[in-house]
């Protein structure tokens, strides 16, 4: 057969199966004819549709709207007859063109449009999805949905971003239904890479190419972060990464003559100090922070990589390595020690009654969580489905994953926080799990919605929202700033004040030294409080006889002699300045007719008798005539009793 009769026979198959195609659609009978029409007259002008498509996109657009003949071609790129090219995708609306792909792979979309629902989509965003991003992919690409990976999205990707003709709001909305493709994909279990919010990291390679410094000073930093990459973890490495840049930013500036790390010496290390706690933000924060220096913590942290690296070259024998050591103790910046950052128990109570009215679900249950279980945030948001336990007797517990310092800990839930659990744990549905980002197990996260992860931003914007439903407000007129981590310090200084020993404070907090606990017995602790009263009340004993605060118990003869009118009673003493006059209820009871006593209390009224006598010769020396008439009543009252006992 030659060239020019297969083209005639695809022609005639292609016709053929159209006119089926349109005999059977709801059409009223002049529209079935105009489409026949139209398909004949187009196909006699353009018998080869594959040359058609290689002309100019604009050129095809206005044949299309000129002729009408789109519905033959959406029917081709359907059938597989044709590929779509983006370049007309980008000025040509596609009415249909999703009907005609689904209709040639039902089963594949009706698995992804289920993958969408359960992941918690409106019905109207699924088909979105579907209709104006996965069915392009597949009239572009070809295929069915079940042949689509992750490489392909990522070429349809980047095929989006590369056309001319799709513009720029076109394609944020395409990034968007693309990311929805691949959360579709993944929930249905076609690929096993979950979507990212965000490009994947830079490799070390590429953060240390992009600062100029010498090669070899470059290698040795490379190959030093390399072997620290080892043993510690990701954000670690990252905090490594960022500490030693500034250094080689300042040998490249400072002093471009010094090549190797050999070179070093201390002058240079010295200028390094002074300019290391003077420098601006890199990065990200360089623009929110412009104008603004590093801050003590960060300035500490970069010398201290830098000591640690230079140190470690020596032991580790690198030949790259100064010939003495340069960083001492004396370098290393030192820090303040602040307080916790606690919350004041009404500001405390302000707030979370205003969390508790946010519209974001996840910021009303996520925050009461945090509060009422003292956790940091990357702790909320790695917990998992299975980390509410009961213990039956013991109650509901919450254990805590590995967090900041790599500890798990167990840490009772109290109501409130364990119905903000249930509740979130119903909203968020059932979907496939993720890899953890640290052992890339499948980990059914408890904070996810959607099928993804929620992140801390969130969090943070929910307490500025709920500071500003409380009313609260910062000294300069602003609404007040809460962060996350507030609520932990507020949780931890309430339970410390409430008496909890810092053994059992510093378990429920996964602390692993007592010094990172004891700061909470510091603020406002009843034991520090008690402590003081006792220690100013001795220093007033010395200089003043009016009691202050709580009543001063003096030793015993420091009472009897002191200038007071004083009361002994048998389990104690009373003291009462002589310018309050005469208590009216001092030994009541012993002066009752009805008082009753018994022989285990005899001891007792010996020596409050003796005490007694002793106080009325003292009134009588003093002059106090009514107390020692009173103290003499008192002692007579107390040998009555003494006799009946004797008796």
């Amino acid at each position: 057969m030659t060239a020019l009769a297969r083209q005639a026979s695809a022609e005639h198959s292609l016709l053929k199966d159209y006119l089926a195609h349109v005999a059977v659609m709801r059409l009223g009978r002049r529209a079935v004819r105009d489409r026949i029409r139209i398909a004949h007259a187009f196909l006699a002008r353009h018998p080869d549709l594959d040359i058609w498509m290689a002309a100019p996109a604009a050129e095809r657009h206005l044949e299309l709207k000129r002729t009408g003949a789109w519905p033959l071609i959406c029917y081709a790129i359907g059938a597989g007859r044709l590929r779509l090219d983006l370049e007309l995708a980008g000025i040509k609306h596609l009415t249909g063109l999703a009907d005609a792909i689904q209709a040639r792979d039902p089963d594949g979309f009706a698995m992804a449009r289920q993958a969408g629902l359960r992941l918690g989509w409106t019905a109207e965003w699924v088909e979105t999805v579907l209709g104006e991003c996965l069915a392009v992919l597949l009239a572009w690409h070809g295929g069915v949905v079940a042949e689509v990976s992750s490489e392909l999205v990522d070429a349809f990707d980047a095929a989006i971003a590369s056309t001319m003709t799709i513009p720029a709001s076109s394609r944020r909305a395409y990034r968007n239904r693309i990311a929805g493709v691949r959360q579709i994909l993944f929930e249905s279990r076609m690929i096993d890479t979950p979507p990212r919010r965000r490009p994947w990291a830079r490799t070390l390679e590429q953060r240390f190419a992009q600062v100029p410094m010498a090669d070899q000073v470059r290698q040795v930093l490379l190959r030093y972060v390399g072997t620290r990459a080892a043993v510690l973890r990701p954000r670690s490495v990252e905090s490594l990464v960022n500490d030693l840049l500034p250094f080689a930013e300042y040998l490249t500036d400072r002093h471009p003559d010094v090549t190797s790390l050999r070179q070093l010496e201390r002058h240079h290390i010295e200028g390094y100090l002074i300019v290391n706690r003077t420098r601006p933000w890199r990065g990200r924060r360089a623009a929110a922070g412009a104008g603004r220096t590093v801050s003590a913590a960060v300035a500490q942290a970069a010398a201290l990589s830098l000591r640690n690296m230079l140190d470690d070259l020596a032991v580790w024998g690198w030949a790259e390595a100064p010939t003495r050591r340069l960083i001492f103790a004396a370098d290393i910046p030192k820090l303040d020690q602040p307080l916790p950052r606690a919350l004041p128990p009404d500001i405390d109570a302000a707030l979370m009654n205003a969390v508790a009215r946010l519209d974001d679900d996840f910021a009303r249950l996520a925050l009461p969580v945090l509060r009422g279980a003292g956790l940091r945030v990357g702790e909320v948001l790695d917990l998992e489905i299975g980390s509410i336990i009961d213990y039956g007797p013991t109650g509901t517990w919450l254990k805590v994953p590995l967090g900041k310092l790599a500890t798990e800990r167990m840490v009772p839930l109290d109501a409130d926080t364990l119905a903000a659990l249930d509740e979130w744990a119903t909203l968020r549905g059932v979907h496939r799990p993720l890899p953890h980002p640290r052992t890339a197990t499948p980990t059914d996260f408890l904070f996810t919605l959607h099928g993804r992860r929620l992140g801390a931003t969130r969090l943070r914007n929910g307490l500025l929202t709920a500071a500003e439903l409380a009313g609260l407000r910062a000294p300069g007129g602003g609404v007040l700033v809460v962060t996350p981590h507030q609520l932990r310090h507020t949780w931890a200084t309430s339970l410390a004040n409430a008496g909890m020993s810092l053994q059992a404070l510093m378990a429920l907090l996964g602390h692993v030294t007592p010094q990172m606990t004891i700061r909470y017995a510091t603020l406002a602790s009843p034991t520090l409080r008690t402590a003081y009263d006792e220690a100013m009340g001795k220093m007033r004993r010395q200089f003043t006889l009016t009691p202050a605060g709580k009543p001063i118990v003096p030793d015993k003869v420091t009472w009897l002699n002191s200038e007071m009118l004083k009361t002994r009673v048998a389990h104690g003493y009373c003291s009462r300045h002589e310018a309050a006059g005469a208590c009216p209820y001092a030994n009541i009871c012993e002066t009752c007719d009805n008082f009753v006593t018994g022989p285990e209390f005899t001891d007792a009224l010996h020596s409050q008798l003796t005490d007694v006598q002793a106080l009325q010769a003292d009134a009588n020396n003093r002059g106090w005539d009514s107390e020692a008439a009173r103290h003499a009543r008192v002692a007579d009252a107390l040998t009555d009793h003494i006799s009946r006992l004797e008796r």
